[in-house]
């Protein structure tokens, strides 16, 4: 046995393996170790009188999704070795093999899954820069798959991309070439990285594998640009793509049928969107828990099907640049808003249908049990109702998903027919297969109903003759059936009984006749179970051979989940279908900010306008106070652009959308440290790109850019972006900033427009109205937001000091904001007592004898200069 454990773990590597032994899964040596550190598994030993034990640790088999989810959260990759043959029918030692390598990209269990979120195996490909080319706008190759659901994409991008793509893709586990010169796996990334040898990444070994497995001649079909002679600008695609098939045919033993399509991935098709703008934006993940609840797509997901809200976040990841296809998903989500009747159909429809693509994932690869195919069934049962409610629609969306609905009446009879109503996740657990169905099978279960009641009959029988009134049939797998007889009644036993076993108080016997009927019980029902066995194999095949229809079915379903989840979201919170233009306009009437709109009590969030376009200003810059709301707005501006970029409807009395091609937001502060960078260091990285990379169709959102550095330093950097985005870029710009000194701006730059967040202060305090208004504000407020914050008050006064004194311009020797110590006789020194009064100045009782409604602005002038200079005089004589 421990020569078939050392051949498999020779063929897994670095996976811990797991060996099926009986009831239990086994590890041995170093894998032991870690299993029982990881865990929490009792480390023992066999060999335990030898001079080097073998280390084992151990779990019950039907615990293995429990512990495989553990080993995968804890980063590693697990090998699950197999027992595949009978114990009771192998002859000699049980044959084992390694039916699946698991990893954080390869999981297909619907236990380790979460439902709603896709989970992708990534592979990334480098070359060298072309000629000319600097370092980061070196061609990349990155493929992506999902083994549950058969999804595969692969497409190339410049090098600066990569983080942007893995962000945007959001794989649970990356695959590089562990001698890949030019990228390292970053660690501190949420993925898992898994290195593979260069030879999965070869040319002539990528096409081969990928022809084969995609039952193809050649991958132009596909939509990727190849040379007459191999080569061309997808090429490093290609060899993603391999090395991601290579990888699951090495770890997938039982097939990978469902990759039937290699789709090309285009960045010109969609908006791109770098990481630091997702995550400011929290499209998926929430900043402050980086968990999806609280996020765009939580609140967006109105969903009912796990395949649909799977799809929609990678329309939130992705939306479109094609105004054509833009408009099919607006028509479809309009067309479902005005007849309400039809959605609420759809959505209670859909309710009761499974997760198609993950169902499917696991017939493919052979994981496949009886209440999976069931699930299929159920499935098909609701497609005619579906299919009958899209006929005659006038979108072209949901047209083109009536066509695709393809009922498959003979493979759904044929699974309804055999399945019993409630059948068990596994093959092996037995009676899934109903009465009926199969005449062979019926008459081994009859066969073996009727003899387990002949050996009950036989019992009473053999206690009435014998007169042994506690003689019963008994059965182990050794001995089979037998008659126990307590030796109380030994004398009883007649001569027709066989003795087999002697126990401490008792006699175990056979007769002939029980041995007979032993022979037909345990013959029919061994038989019955195989016959179900092979029934539910010939189910599987079936529904196996359908898997192609079954997958435009299943993505046919997704996507009539999400424009119906669209559309009930925009009928209950009466959200609008937005105009989309190719002009370079963003008008936004009443506009709500999406996450706020659905979260907070109806009617309490504060809509706004937004208008940028030639005309009225591309480049607006926002001021005002803190905590009134800039970063709200901005951010609103551009959730509603991906929005409706991505087919949904829009919070806003009206909208015209110009087509953006990126969209950016330089939003938050944050530092790198694990990457060792500033705060301001990452604030610059993050500008830079914008500046590099952003064109005139871009949206570009800026927070408080410059903040991270010295006041004069970070007014200075604003004020060259500004004017490089409205000189050189042109795109269309949000700038929330306190720099109140840049709304000067809007007098030399045409383009340039000044907003502000209205305020009203009354007696002392400021009320924040949340409204959006022309103009520039000339106050921040922010000791007044320090002090809602809980500063103590004498920080605030003391605040409040010193901004008057910077505010009265007042310059040092070295031409810098004169701030005056804080006066001790106001802080902690008591004041001196003395025996005497104090003396009154002279100056004090002249000015209260003067007159001062009599003196001219002049005279009062020249009193006040002279009484200077005696107080000069004075004090100068005193010291």
């Amino acid at each position: 046995m421990m020569r078939q454990y050392y051949e498999a773990k020779e063929a897994c590597g670095d996976a811990l393996l797991l060996i099926r032994m009986g009831d239990f899964y086994e590890l041995f040596h170093e894998d032991a170790k870690t299993a029982a550190r990881v865990l929490g598994l009792t480390l023992t030993s066999r060999d335990k009188d030898s001079d080097n034990p073998t280390a084992m640790a151990g779990f019950p088999h039907h615990q293995l999704d429990a512990y495989l989810r553990k080993l995968i959260m804890a980063g590693y990759r697990a090998a699950v070795c197999e027992q595949m043959e009978d114990p009771k029918q192998a002859k000699g030692l049980v044959r084992r093999e390694i039916t699946r390598i698991v990893s954080a990209g390869t999981l297909t269990d619907e236990e380790l899954l979460d439902p709603r979120e896709a989970n992708y195996l990534a592979c990334v490909f480098s070359v060298s820069p072309r000629r000319g080319d600097s370092d980061q706008n070196a061609p990349v190759g990155i493929a992506w798959a999902e083994l549950s659901s058969g999804r595969f994409e692969a497409g190339v991008f410049p090098r600066h991309r990569l983080e942007d793509e893995l962000e945007r893709i959001g794989p649970a586990e990356v695959l590089y070439r562990e001698d890949d010169p030019r990228i390292s796996p970053d660690t501190t990334a949420p993925w898992s990285a898994t290195m593979r040898p260069a030879w999965t990444f070869a040319v002539d070994s990528s096409k081969e594998i990928l022809c084969r497995l995609l039952n193809v001649h050649n991958l132009e079909g596909f939509g990727f640009q190849l040379d007459a002679d191999g080569g061309g600008e997808d090429l490093p695609a290609i060899r993603a793509a391999g090395a991601i098939l290579a990888y699951l045919e090495e770890t997938q033993p039982g097939g990978l049928d469902h990759f039937d399509s290699l789709s090309a991935h285009r960045r010109s098709t969609v908006v791109q969107i770098d990481a630091s703008t997702r995550r400011s934006l929290e499209l998926t993940r929430t900043l402050r828990t980086a968990s999806r609840d609280g996020s765009l797509l939580d609140v967006l997901d109105h969903t009912q099907t796990p395949m649909g809200a799977r799809l929609l976040a990678d329309w939130l990841s992705a939306p479109l640049v094609d105004e054509a296809s833009i408009a099919q998903r607006h028509d479809a989500v309009e067309e479902l808003v005005n007849e309400a009747k039809l959605r609420a159909a759809i959505r209670a429809t859909l309710k009761n249908t499974f997760d198609l693509s993950r169902l499917l994932g696991r017939i493919a690869t052979a994981r496949t049990g009886p209440r999976d195919l069931q699930q299929v069934a159920r499935t098909l049962a609701s497609l005619p109702a579906l299919k009958a409610k899209l006929t005659a629609r006038q979108s072209q969306f949901l047209q083109a998903l009536e066509g695709q609905l393809h009922l498959c009446p003979d493979l759904r009879g044929k699974l309804e027919a055999a399945l019993t109503d409630e059948c068990p996740l596994s093959a092996a657990d037995g009676n899934f297969i109903r009465t009926g169905y199969d005449s062979e099978l019926d008459s081994l279960r009859d066969l073996a109903r009727g003899g387990k009641e002949w050996i009950a009959s036989y019992q009473a029988t053999q206690m009435e003759e014998t007169g042994i009134p506690n003689l019963k049939v008994g059965f182990n797998r050794v001995f089979g059936y037998y008659l126990e007889v307590s030796r109380a009644h030994q004398d009883k036993v007649p001569a027709s009984f066989i003795r087999k076993q002697t126990l401490k108080n008792a006699e175990r016997y056979i007769t002939p006749e029980l041995k007979e009927y032993e022979e037909k019980v345990l013959a029919a029902d061994e038989k019955a179970q195989a016959r179900e066995q092979s029934i539910f194999l010939e189910l599987r095949t079936e529904t196996h051979d359908a898997l192609r229809l079954l997958q435009q079915v299943g993505t046919a379903l997704a996507n009539l989940d999400v424009v119906a989840s669209l559309a009930e979201l925009a009928a209950t919170r009466n959200w609008v279908r937005p105009v989309i233009t190719e002009d370079s306009v963003l008008e936004i009437v009443e506009g709500r900010h999406p996450v706020l709109d659905i979260t907070m009590p109806q009617g309490e969030f504060v809509p706004n306008d937004c208008q940028a376009s030639p005309e009225h200003g591309m480049v607006l810059l926002i001021t005002g106070p803190n905590m009134a709301g800039k970063s709200t707005y901005i951010r609103q501006v551009a959730l509603l652009t991906l929005l409706a970029q991505a087919g949904s409807f829009v919070p806003a009395t009206r909208a015209t959308i110009g087509l953006t091609d990126r969209i950016f937001a330089r939003v938050g502060a944050s530092d790198e440290l694990s990457r060792g960078q500033s705060t301001f260091m990452v604030e610059m990285v993050e500008t830079a790109r914008i500046l590099n990379t952003a064109t005139s169709r871009s949206l570009v959102i800026l927070d408080e850019i410059g903040r991270g550095t010295s006041t004069y330093d970070g007014l200075s950097l604003a004020w060259a972006i500004t004017e490089h985005l409205h000189e050189q870029i042109g795109a269309r710009t949000l700038f929330a900033t306190h720099y109140h000194e840049l709304t000067e701006l809007a007098d030399s730059l045409p383009r340039v427009s000044n907003y502000n967040v209205a305020v009203r202060e009354w007696d002392d305090q400021v009320v924040f109205l949340h409204r959006i208004v022309a103009g520039g504000a000339d106050k921040s407020y922010g000791i007044h937001v320090a002090r809602l914050a809980g500063v103590p008050a004498a920080v605030n006064e003391r605040a409040k000091d010193i901004l008057a004194q910077l505010e009265s311009n007042d310059r040092d020797q070295f031409d810098r904001p004169a701030i005056a110590p804080r006066e001790t006789n106001k802080s902690n020194t008591p004041l001196q007592l003395t025996l005497f009064g104090f003396a009154d100045h002279p100056l004090l009782d002249e000015l209260k004898k003067l007159n001062v409604d009599d003196l001219t602005p002049l005279q009062a002038l020249n009193y006040l200069k002279a009484a200077q200079e005696k107080l000069i005089e004075t004090t100068s004589v005193s010291s």
